[in-house]
Parts: structure tokens; sequence; C-alpha cells
């Protein structure tokens, strides 16, 4: 490996090790038992049955009053029309297709419990429940002249039928004098997303102010096996009108918290692999979200709470349905529910997003139809992902064949010019520009590689179709695959390493230190720190990755073994007698030749910092 490839190879991993910086997961740094300063403590919801986890919430500019209204009130106090659907009997209901069953409550209307048929939860042995009423409550909030009511507390008559391949699913409660509140919910055949058409009439003169304040306070449920990783992917999303995305920070161990701004169309509880998101029929202006977590409750991922006033115009017949999604964050369905809503499955800065989207899934998406092994499936993007970039990777062999054949020359500059900096570097970019080397040729290749190893460092971990899929001795692709574990903590070590060993990270380190050590051997060697820099990098990722799912490190482990296998390859097809050739020839060519306007600048600039160099030196 010769200079101009160490600096593209330390270029590339101070990339690299920004990116990690960004977006690996984090452990969350807050005291056992404790809760942000800043925050004033409440009560969680009545039927929360959360242990320590007390939830964190401060007053916002949307008041939140108690609405729950108490059977034996009744006969002492007047509500109304709200009065005869105080009192009646709840009964369940369950709407379900192939894919989920919800179930729904005829106090309130709403949702009890929604379950994913396909997926199991993070313990490998039961369904996966993404909310259920120990963890979730939402309230519809009204303010009338006989007092705050809660639409929730409400008691409905259910109609259920099938439309065609969609179950219906109504809820009525009829207050006399044509004043009726009514939830319609449609669920498709294999649809995530049901619509609800929330119609309130006749009820104008009864509601002050003109809205319906909705609060909802979700438990996020642990879904996951890492905890700590699924917390960092675990936010509140929401969508602009105007074609834009905003979210709370999920890395934060701080609460999180904010208010619309401006128009909103729908907003979501994000995890790591599903997400429960509300679609408005109108946008809306006025809402607070926050997100928090309390590190000992190992089963709550984040308390997350949402309270949005809604016009009363959005709950007439002609405002339309909203949506609730209850889902996988697979690009595929996501798409398909609202503007803006895929970009829940957060895949990368634009430029790497656009690769993930139309390279990546596309070719991921394809192999799965037919490959049932996941693992075959990352081998075989390896191989395809390597034949594309197969150009690059020629040109900078090349390039590093180049200056392997040099090599004489350079030790002749470098022994006759000693410690004249300036000269020695201006008569090698002399040397250079003679044999039609171009310096930067080496690292420039290697860059443009980058896009693509970001793309697949930010798509694996969330490829929710390896979750709970096991390969090798690998039993969860999207976590970590543990060969070592132990439950107490290394001082200097636990914080950043984590209290186990992954095996494929391991792999991966030694891969990558082979193929490093394979490459310097085989081309011009490099002298000092830089020697050392490039051993250095590769143990720095192995403490970086430990913590990162298998199937990404899997992914590096074999890209290492195909990388080693091209170059190979390349090695029996290039003829450095025929390329020390070419330099000559170029030499003769170029003899005469004025330079470059790019090496000319190049000289001035080496000139200019050698310069500053001595300057400093002398003071």
């Amino acid at each position: 490996m010769d200079k101009n490839q160490a600096i593209g190879f330390v270029l590339m991993a101070a990339l690299l090790m920004v990116y990690f910086y960004f977006f690996a997961p984090k452990a969350p740094v807050q005291e056992p038992g404790t809760v942000p300063d800043s925050a004033n403590t409440i009560t969680p919801p009545p039927q929360q049955q959360l242990g320590q986890n007390n939830s964190v919430v401060e007053q916002n500019e949307i008041k939140e009053s108690s609405a729950h209204v108490d059977s034996s009130d009744i006969a002492d106090r007047k509500f109304g029309p709200f009065t005869p659907v105080l009192t009646g009997s709840e009964e369940r209901i369950a709407l379900e297709n192939e894919v989920i069953s919800i179930t729904y409550s005829t106090r309130g209307g709403l949702a009890k419990k929604v379950e994913l048929k396909e997926y199991d939860d993070f313990q490998y042995n039961k369904p996966l429940v993404i909310l259920d009423e120990e963890s979730s409550e939402l309230k519809y909030l009204v303010s009338t002249p006989y007092g705050n009511i809660d639409l929730a507390d409400l008691y409905y008559k259910a109609e259920q039928k099938q439309l065609g391949d969609t179950s219906e699913l109504t809820f009525t409660a009829d207050l006399g004098d044509n004043k009726t509140l009514m939830h319609v919910y449609k669920l498709p055949k294999n649809s995530y997303a049901v619509t609800h058409q929330f119609i309130i009439s006749g009820l104008d003169g009864e509601i002050s102010g003109g809205k319906v304040s909705m609060i909802w306070d979700n438990f996020l449920k642990r879904l996951e096996t890492d905890l700590k990783y699924s917390r960092n992917y675990t936010t509140i999303n929401y969508w602009h009108s105007s074609g834009s995305m905003e979210d709370l920070s999920a890395r934060s161990s701080d609460k999180q918290e904010t208010t619309f701004t401006e128009p909103v169309d729908w907003f979501s509880f994000k995890q790591k692999f599903f997400t429960t998101g509300y679609v408005f029929n109108r946008p809306v202006s006025s809402g607070y979200i926050s997100a928090e977590f309390n590190e000992l409750d190992t089963m709550t991922v984040k308390y997350c709470k949402a309270m949005i006033d809604l016009p009363l115009s959005n709950f007439s017949g002609e405002a339309g349905p909203n949506t609730y999604y209850y889902g996988p964050n697979k690009l595929k369905i996501l798409k398909k529910v609202a503007p803006g809503f895929s970009e829940n499955l957060y895949l990368g800065w634009p430029i790497v997003r656009w690769i993930n989207k139309y390279v990546i899934i596309t070719i991921f998406n394809f192999l799965e139809k037919y490959i049932a092994s996941y693992g075959v499936i990352i081998i075989i993007l390896v191989f395809i992902i390597k034949l594309i970039l197969s150009p690059l990777t020629y040109k900078s062999h090349i390039s590093m064949a180049k200056t392997k054949a040099l090599k004489p020359e350079l030790d002749e500059l470098k022994a006759k010019y000693g410690d004249d900096m300036q000269k020695m570097q201006s008569e090698q970019m002399k040397l250079y520009q003679q044999v039609g080397v171009n310096p930067l040729s080496g690292c420039i290749p290697m860059l443009l590689q980058m896009p693509i190893l970001f793309a697949m460092f930010q798509f694996i971990p969330l490829a929710i179709e390896m979750r709970h899929v096991s390969f090798l001795w690998a039993k969860d692709l999207s976590t970590y695959d543990a060969i070592i574990s132990w439950n107490f903590e290394i001082p200097l070590i636990s914080s950043f390493y984590g209290n186990h060993v992954s095996l494929f990270t391991l792999l991966m380190t030694a891969s990558t230190i082979l193929y490093t050590w394979a490459n310097s051997q085989a081309t011009a060697q490099m002298q000092g720190p830089m020697k050392s820099m490039q051993y250095f990098m590769p143990l720095i990722f192995m403490f970086v990755l430990n913590s990162f799912p298998a199937g990404l490190t899997f992914y590096y482990f074999v890209s290492n073994l195909v990388s080693f296998g091209q170059i190979a390859i390349i090695r029996k097809f290039v003829d450095d007698t025929k390329i020390r050739a070419i330099l000559e020839e170029n030499k003769k060519k170029n003899k005469n030749k004025k330079k470059s306007k790019f090496a000319s600048r190049l000289e001035d600039a080496m000139k200019a910092s050698e310069e500053a160099r001595r300057k400093k030196g002398k003071k």
C-alpha cells in the first residue's frame, strides 16, 4: 500500500468514524432511577402497570384535565346530551385480516390491543403486540357547558360487516335530537393501515372552542432483544404539509419535546422495526409531542406523548377518514400509507438514501423472492456490489502497481534530497507528471465507494426481514451474535465495547487486518506512522461494531474475503514489466511537456505549506 493509497484509506476511515459517531447507537447516559431535572413527574394512565417508569410530562399550552366520569356521580350531575351514553356495558370486538388483529372496545370505540400476526415478540415465543391498554391510552377531550368530557369514556353500539375485501366496524353513540358520535373503521385485506372516520354531528353548540383535544399517552412496548440499541432508533416523527419531516432526537438521553409551528399531516411513534402512526384527514397546526425514557424500566422503550388540537371541522362527514398505521417499517408498505410516510424508515443522507431505495433494496427484494436464507442473500449482495465496483477496484490497483514500479526512483529522490521536504515533494511531482501518474488516482476510487459502504451500513441494521432470522451460529441477524457475554461491568471496557463478544465482528476485524497485510506486502512499502495506522483502524472498528447487528458485520466479513480474492485475480492479469514499460514510454513523451495547471497549483500549495512550516519553526 503506497502513500496515496494510505491517504485514501485514512480519509475513508475518518469518514466512517464520523458516520458512526452520528448514527451508531450510544448507551444512554443517565443515573439509575433518575429522570431529567427539568421535568415534572405525573402519574401514568390509571391502567398503567409499568413499575418504576413514572412518566415525566411538563405542562404545555394544550392543557390536559381529567375527564373520566364516575358512574356514581351521574345521578347527581347533569351532562346534557352526553348523559345517556356515560353508562353502559363494555364489549370487545376484533377487526382483523391476514396480517393484523385489532381489538376495539364499545367504551370509547377505540383500539385496546393491536397484534401483528406475522411477527413474534423479542422473546420469540409470543405474538407481537404493538400496543395494548396497559401501555397506551388515547383520549378525545372536549370542553362543554357541563364540564370537560372525554369522548373515550362514552359507550357506543357496535356494528360489523364485510364490504368485499374490506372489513368495516362502526361504533355509534346516539345522543338524541340528531346528535350523534360515530367511529367508522375500515380495514382492507392484507393491510396494516386502518382508516378511521370520527364523525361528530349536531354538537357544534355543545362543544366549546370549536376543537377536540386528542391526547395519546404511549408507553412504547419493548419489541426487540437489545433494549439500548432499540431506544436509539425510537422517536416521534411528524410530516409538515410543506413536504418535510421533522423528529425528536432519538439518541438523546434527555427528554425531547416540541410544539408544531406549521401545519402537520401525520405523526408517528417510530421504533426500530415497527411504527404506530396517525394520518390526519386534514392538516393540523396546534400540537405538542414529547419522548423520554427511564433506564430502569426494561419493558418500555420510551414514553411518548402527543397532544393535538383538532378543529371540529375535522370531525364532519365531509372531512374524510383519518388513518391509523400499525405495522412494520418496510419501504414498499410505508410508502402506500401517506405522502412522506416512508421516511419512517431512515435510509441515510440523500445520496445514500437514493442508493438504498433504487439499488440495494431493489436487489434485496428480488433475491428474497427466490432465496430463503438471508445469510446467502447477504453473500450474493456482496458479490453483486463488488462486481459493480470492480472498475474502481481495478483502477485503484493499477495506480498501486504504477507507484510500486516507481519505487526505485522515489527511493533515489529520498536519498538525494534527504530532509529537504519541499524539494523532495517538488521532484516527486515532476516525476509523476513525466510518467503520467496522478497522485490522487489511488485514493479517489476508494472514496467513490463510500456511498455504497454507507448505504449498507444504514440498510442492514434496519432490514426487518432479518429480524429473528438465524444464520450459522447467529440466532438473530438483526442483533449482535454474542459467543461470550457477562453480566458485570468492566471499567473502561463495557462503556464502549459492551458486555459481550461478537464473533462476526472478530472475523471481520481479522479479515481486515489480513487483507491489509497482504496488500502491503504486494505493493510499495510504507514507513513511519502510516504503516501502523493501517492496522490501527480495524481495531477501532472492532470496538465500534461489536454491538451492531450480526448481519452487518457478516456483510463486512464476506466483503473482505471477496475483496481479497478480487485483488488476487486482478494481480494475475497485471504485468509489472508492461506497466514499467508504459511508464518509461510516458516519460519520453512528456520530457518537454509543460506542467498542467493542476500540477502547478499543487506544487505551489506544497511550497506555501513548507514555507509556513519553516517560519513557524523559527519562532
